[in-house]
């Protein structure tokens, strides 16, 4: 293509990853579009806590805390038993120690300080870590977004809202733009950047079939714009896609309908038992291998509780409140009974069985130390008493827990590590780059660490971005050279 282009570079999709392209690529010089399909920026990343899974970083060195890239790549390839892409992942695991200055120079704020939850800005335990990485930024997931949206802004990035990429626009194999309403915008680089595919529930069946366990329980938290519009540019281009059967699903009570900063917390004192009637899990697993424990004991759990449990739950919230566990109750989702044995026999597991469980569990947290599962350890990461009071107030209460939350998918085009996409023989599409949920090779099928898909779609990004603009920049160079002949 000779003529010049309409840009150096569009971004599709403006969540996180392709914010986090455009301004990577515009402190670069490069001149950016950031097409976005709904009628705000956010994406996803907007409705998260924000949380960074990042290693060797400077809140990690203030805080004491000893880690590098070269040690969360092995823990990372390790937890998903290699079957992720080293390359893409190594790229990962090394830039996430720039990450967090990056966005921090932004205008976000993480404090140097120790965190006991996704919601207190510090350095928090977050999920399977061996070691502590999840950086949680002041104002959630909100916050991070309106920071680097006031950085586009400052930084020139053109901006189309409602504005949804019919395809990409490929010319003698190289991308040349996008396609929107029949209409052809150019520019030698394209970063995909439009999201998971969590919202269409046809690709749901077809790419994240593990999501039908919790049949009319399952709900989505994901933005209403991941609807998985990188399939089909995958389909139409023959680009290979990564990922396949992989996501995130959280573990609720069957009656949620709500992520926790609106459903609540179930209550501190509770057991999960198996159809057999047994504790078979840490009730506060991390989320990225809790849905892994469920599937060994049949897809689900029995979580069972006691009056004084419900009454303490606190008012106010859409889920787990007093009012709402005994509206449940008369729709027979919650089961309650006077006795243990009479819970037993309502969800059909053996009263002796469920008995000892409630006394063992009774026994291990009124000395706050659950040597079975461990979960003491849990609660102190959260900063929370592992002395718990004892399940023993009748009526007692028992719900189903599902993996039933879908928060994001992990089927994406297949990246290098370079974020480039490649084809179904291997090769890079030359100016065709990938970020976020769109991009396949990193996410795998367990979750490592809270934080794990914001920083994947910021570091993505940021990467896709900056390789973008140089490639762009070097073609322009080719241009002017030739022009000059």
């Amino acid at each position: 293509m000779s003529e010049p282009y309409d840009y150096d570079l569009i971004v599709v999709g403006a969540g996180g990853a392709g914010l986090a392209a455009a301004i990577s690529a515009a402190q670069d010089g490069a001149r950016v579009l950031l097409l976005e399909s709904e009628a705000e920026v956010g994406g996803s990343t907007q409705l998260s806590a924000g949380l960074l899974t990042a290693a060797g970083t400077g809140v990690q060195e203030a805080l004491g805390i000893e880690d590098s890239p070269a040690r969360m790549f092995q823990h990372y390839m390790d937890l998903n038993q290699w079957r992720v892409l080293p390359g893409p992942v190594r790229m990962f695991c090394e830039e996430s120690s720039t990450i967090v200055d990056w966005v921090t120079d932004l205008g976000v704020e993480i404090p140097a300080q120790i965190s006991h939850s996704a919601h207190m800005p510090g350095l928090s335990r977050a999920g399977v870590e061996d070691v502590w990485r999840g950086h949680v930024p002041k104002d959630q997931g909100y916050g991070l977004v309106q920071a680097l949206e006031k950085a586009r802004a400052r930084l020139g990035v053109d901006l189309a809202l409602g504005s949804r990429v019919d395809d990409i626009l490929v010319r003698d194999g190289e991308v040349a733009g996008v396609v929107i309403e029949d209409t052809e915008i150019t520019a030698p680089s394209v970063v995909v950047a439009s999201g998971g595919l969590a919202a269409n529930p046809g690709l749901v069946e077809r790419y994240f079939p593990e999501t039908s366990v919790a049949g009319d329980a399952l709900f989505v938290v994901a933005a209403p714009g991941s609807r998985g519009d990188h399939i089909g540019i995958a389909e139409r281009h023959g680009l290979s896609l990564f990922g396949d059967g992989w996501g995130l699903l959280l573990v609720t009570a069957e009656f949620q309908r709500y992520h926790h900063w609106q459903s609540g917390f179930p209550p501190p004192s509770r057991i999960h038992v198996n159809t057999d009637g047994r504790r078979c899990m840490d009730e506060d697993a991390p989320y990225a291998v809790s849905p892994g424990i469920l599937k060994d004991h049949g897809g689900w759990v029995w979580s069972v509780f006691d009056e004084r449990a419900r009454t303490a739950l606190p008012e106010g919230y859409a889920d787990w409140a007093p009012d709402r566990i005994t509206e449940e109750v008369d729709k027979g989702v919650v089961r309650r009974a006077e006795t243990l044995d009479e819970l037993a026999g309502l969800i059909g597991v053996p009263a002796e069985n469920l008995t000892a469980s409630v006394e063992r569990f009774n026994e291990l947290f009124q000395d706050g130390c659950d040597e079975d599962f461990l979960r003491h350890e849990t609660l102190a990461g959260k900063g929370a008493d592992a002395h718990l009071d004892p399940i023993g107030s009748g009526p007692f209460y028992a719900v189903r827990m599902l993996p039933a939350e879908l928060v994001c998918t992990h089927t994406g085009l297949q990246i290098d590590a370079h974020t480039r996409v490649v084809r179904t023989d291997g090769r890079a599409v030359p100016g065709l780059f990938a970020a976020g949920e769109a991009a396949g090779g990193i996410l795998g099928e367990r979750y490592v660490g809270g934080g794990n898909s914001v920083a994947h779609a910021l570091v993505l990004g940021r990467v896709a971005g900056r390789n973008g603009a140089r490639r762009a920049a070097e073609i322009t160079q080719r241009q002017m050279e030739g022009a000059e002949a």
